[in-house]
């Protein structure tokens, strides 16, 4: 049997699911699947986190590192970061240079980051001009059930928020935090058969028309948004996506008060 007509199965499948109000893990329309955030993970990273969402798995590092900043940002430390899609957690997945899809991870998380200003990078000036803290945010994927990217999000800013400038190693002191000041959250919100779907999987992801990642801060600000798809989003049906991802964004925030 050939993939577009599975795929097209797959899709006859869950608009029928959808016409009956459910999915195919037996989940709300507006409901996550399990989160799981585990922090220090990495013993040689200066940050590092774990995060579980469903079956789809991630590891976040960070690594710290003094060095010159941007010529247009000469008192402001770099942030960098990069996803990987490891071979092993899909099938899809081949060893090699970036692929598209990882580009895109890495640069919507970090477009959240500085987007939402969580991270003070102006605190992160050792001598203006001449060397600033660099931050490398490195994203592996180790299993795809979909929705890598919010899991991504978690990873990364659950990461910042356990990393420690390492301050002694450079002869600049005792080691201290980062400057952490917000947690911005990123929601993936897919529309198919005329629903809405939160964290979709990778099937529902795989056959959605258009999907709206909407990235808040604590005090429910949009920070950034990023539309993805061939099919257009009614007025209504971005106004209820961005309500959704509030929503959830607000119940994800409370699992960094567990870690």
């Amino acid at each position: 049997m050939s993939d577009d007509v599975m795929t097209e199965i797959q899709r006859d499948h869950l608009f029928n699911l959808i016409l009956k109000g459910e999915r195919e893990d037996g989940r709300a329309f507006d409901e996550f699947r399990e989160i799981s955030i585990e922090t220090d993970v990495i013993g040689t990273a200066d940050g590092s986190a774990r995060v579980k969402l469903g079956k789809t798995e991630l590891l976040v590092g960070v690594k710290i590192q003094p060095g010159e900043p941007f010529p247009d940002t000469p008192d402001k430390g770099v942030l960098i970061t990069n996803a990987e899609l490891v071979p092993l957690a899909s099938p899809e997945y081949e060893a090699g240079p970036p692929r598209e899809g990882a580009i895109e991870i890495a640069r919507v998380v970090d477009r959240g980051i500085r987007e939402s200003k969580s991270l003070d990078l102006e605190k992160l000036c050792i001598t203006a001009g001449e060397k600033v803290w660099i931050i490398f945010i490195d994203i592996h994927v180790l299993n795809n059930e979909g929705n890598i990217l919010d899991a991504a999000s978690m990873g990364s800013i659950a990461a910042l928020l356990t990393a420690k400038l390492p301050r002694a190693q450079y002869g600049m002191g005792d080691d201290i935090p980062l400057p952490v000041r917000d947690i911005p959250v990123a929601v993936t919100v897919i529309e198919f058969g005329g629903a809405l779907l939160l964290d979709p999987s990778l099937t529902e992801g795989a056959i959605a028309s258009t999907s709206l990642i909407t990235i808040t801060n604590s005090d429910g600000s949009i920070s950034g948004m990023q539309k993805s798809g061939s099919e257009s989003l009614t007025i209504e049906q971005v106004l209820q996506a961005v309500d959704m991802a509030k929503n959830a964004a607000a119940g994800i925030r409370e699992k960094f008060l567990e870690v």
